[in-house]
């Protein structure tokens, strides 16, 4: 007999192409697809059930289903459709609390998947140069996704305590971006200027959705092994970017603020509808964050297929020309560099823009 895996959040593009993937896979026998909403998009051979991760009806939809292996990619930051924060939030935390406690019942279960995020160190002045698995976050979430995703964790580190016969594997992505990705990061991409933090030009790191499925598929079955490798892995492209260089790549000014004036103007997108310009986003863009990946490679046994910098190429490329080609813009913001205080020094050079 091969694996049965359930998959949750399938209204999502990026569990969808993931549902769609892993069916084709010899080791998988069937794929049982889970979410509270029908998915626009096809699924292919897998069967769909319509069930809310937040209510207990899950538990009879995994005892039905007699899955083996959980893969959980219903954590998200950006709420679907017409969702509100509210939503996400109890999706997030109770839905996976419930899932957890399905699993816990269940004794089928032998695998279980958990989607994570880079999130769950935050973004501090003090933080460390390199985030390893086990850096402890420098500053407590005090909201949104990132804290979100520390509950969540936190959870499922009690769940693999009590279950200790089932493989659990947590996956921290760097931010996801690709031609379809749909993020709060990619929102504020796509704004015609972006408004940025003056005086900080963070670093920040990506993986390309094509990698997250990837990963993902070695998560929940490695069959060099034949077994599931359990721990929690940050994945994310080799190399980093500074926001800066993405502006340029994107042809895309930028606006730099006073910190008072990026939360106001966070507090305007958010009110209009163009992106959640949260204050976690906002921490992101002031002091950036980099991971190790070494357990990634060396106990995980993945390797990217793009870099930072080719994961952020690809979804450029996918946005279409900013206002200004990249060689206008590059040498625009050298000469202001040139006339701020101190000289050329305080903005770092692309050569490849």
């Amino acid at each position: 007999m091969g694996q049965v895996v359930l998959v949750t959040g399938v209204a999502r593009q990026l569990a969808g192409r993931f549902v769609r993937r892993i069916q084709r896979d010899p080791e998988v026998d069937r794929v049982v697809a889970v979410d509270a909403v029908p998915p626009e998009h096809h699924l292919g051979g897998a069967e769909f059930v319509q069930a809310d991760i937040r209510q207990p009806t899950i538990a009879r939809v995994l005892a039905e289903s007699s899955a083996d292996t959980v893969v959980h990619m219903d954590v998200t930051g950006t709420p679907l459709g017409s969702g509100s924060r509210a939503t996400v939030k109890e999706t997030n935390v109770i839905g996976t609390m419930q899932l957890l406690g399905a699993c816990q019942k269940s004794p089928d279960v032998r695998r279980l998947v958990v989607k994570s995020s880079t999130n769950v160190y935050g973004s501090a002045p003090r933080d460390p140069a390199v985030f390893t698995e086990t850096t402890p976050a420098k500053s407590l979430a005090g909201g949104g996704f990132a804290k979100d995703t520390v509950e969540v964790e936190g959870y499922v580190r009690g769940f693999a305590r009590r279950r200790p016969d089932v493989a659990v594997c947590v996956l921290r992505f760097a931010n996801i971006l690709g031609p379809t990705a749909d993020s709060p990061l990619a929102s504020y991409f796509a704004l015609p200027v972006l408004p940025t933090v003056f005086g900080y030009d963070p670093r920040l790191q990506f993986v390309h959705e094509d990698d997250v499925i990837d990963v993902l598929r070695i998560a929940a079955h490695d069959p060099r092994r034949g077994t599931l490798n359990s721990g929690t892995f940050n994945i994310a492209g080799d190399g980093v970017l500074l926001l800066s260089q993405c502006s340029r790549r994107l042809g895309r000014p930028t606006v730099p603020l006073l910190l008072p004036a990026v939360t106001w103007a966070g507090s305007l997108v958010r009110t209009l509808g163009m992106t959640d310009f949260s204050p976690e986003q906002i921490r992101l863009l002031t002091h950036g964050r980099v991971v190790a990946t070494d357990q990634m490679r060396e106990t995980l046994g993945f390797a990217p297929r793009y870099t930072t910098a080719e994961t952020f190429a690809d979804f450029a490329r996918s946005r279409g020309p900013g206002l200004l080609p990249p060689e206008a813009l590059a040498g625009a913001v050298d000469r202001i560099a040139a006339l701020s205080p101190g000289g050329s020094g305080h903005l770092p050079t692309d050569s490849a823009n």
